[in-house]
């Protein structure tokens, strides 16, 4: 049995490419919690403290995926083999967990309002939510790229979108509030805002579940690798192919395959763990040799 592991360092620089990301909208946001629950009581609004709190929650959650970030950057122990890179899918989960009860709270607000309509918003209100949005868009940006690659970024990044958007419905309604009557139209924008947050949040909680539950990471084709690995000189055939993630930026496989001549072993194990990596993201490849097929009687489930 062979196996090939990447440079222990990958994941290290990873995390240093987002640490300053991660202290930037922690810090910032905790900011706008502070300013938002000081003027929701000199002002009196409760929608202002109220959003304070949910702000509050999303750093929570930002801080969530900055340490597991952080984890999946320390090295593997005796006990922990992998070390903890797989806390960053548990972080991608919890925080998809975390945006989806968001989600119902809005929702729940909205209707409450839809039958019992609110006051006026006042112009406080509507210039702290401006600087949400500032803040919070912002912060949005500085996860816009990793978010592509790593669903725990992708958390983050929802987080944001999610609070820049409420921001941005706050100011508009606020705004049309205070010239006008329509007091309909604040539990709609946010009846909106909510489902636009869950639809782009399903996904992240799919995707942290399969990945929870060591399914083929998404972006992978199991055939696509078993072809590739059948086409290398001399193998017949491949089985036991397991393919799952370490974290949300990591992948593994293990294999058999079935090789009579073991003429060119190690080259191959070589080139094989180079093709895994290169063309399907796969950084951590164990492949084990059989040297005839009857070593898998049962072929249909090998």
């Amino acid at each position: 049995m062979h196996s090939h592991e990447p440079n222990s360092h990958d994941h290290g620089h990873h995390f240093d490419t987002h640490n300053r990301s991660f202290a930037i909208a922690v810090i910032l946001n905790t900011l706008f919690v502070v300013i938002e629950a000081v003027y929701g009581v000199l002002s009196g609004s409760l929608a202002l403290i109220a959003d304070a709190g949910h702000n509050l929650s999303d750093v929570m959650g930002l801080i969530m995926a900055w340490v597991a970030s952080w984890l999946a950057s320390r090295a593997a122990t005796h006990s922990k083999t992998y070390g903890l890179k797989k806390t960053t899918i548990l972080a991608a989960l919890f925080n998809a967990l975390i945006l989806i009860a968001a989600v119902g709270g809005i929702t729940w607000e909205a209707i409450q309002r839809l039958t019992n309509p609110a006051g006026v918003a006042g112009l406080t209100v509507v210039v702290v939510a401006g600087i949400g949005v500032l803040i919070n868009g912002a912060t949005m940006m500085l996860f816009v790229k990793g978010q592509k690659g790593d669903i725990n970024i992708r958390g983050a990044f929802l987080h944001m979108a999610a609070d820049t958007a409420v921001s941005v419905g706050v100011v508009i309604s606020g705004i049309v509030l205070m010239y006008t009557s329509l007091t309909w139209i604040d539990p709609v924008v946010s009846l909106v805002i909510a489902a636009v947050i869950f639809l782009g949040t399903w996904q992240l909680l799919k995707d942290s579940v399969n990945l929870a539950v060591d399914a083929v990471p998404k972006g992978i084709d199991p055939a696509a690798v078993r072809e590739c690995l059948e086409s290398l000189p001399g193998v017949h055939s491949a089985h036991h192919l397991h393919i799952w993630a370490l974290s949300t930026t990591e992948n593994a496989l293990t294999v058999h395959l079935v090789k009579p001549d073991p003429l060119g072993d190690d080259r191959i194990i070589n080139d094989a763990s180079a093709i895994l990596a290169e063309e399907f993201n796969i950084q951590h490849t164990t492949i084990q040799w059989e040297r005839c097929d009857s070593e898998c009687p049962n072929t249909t489930h090998c």
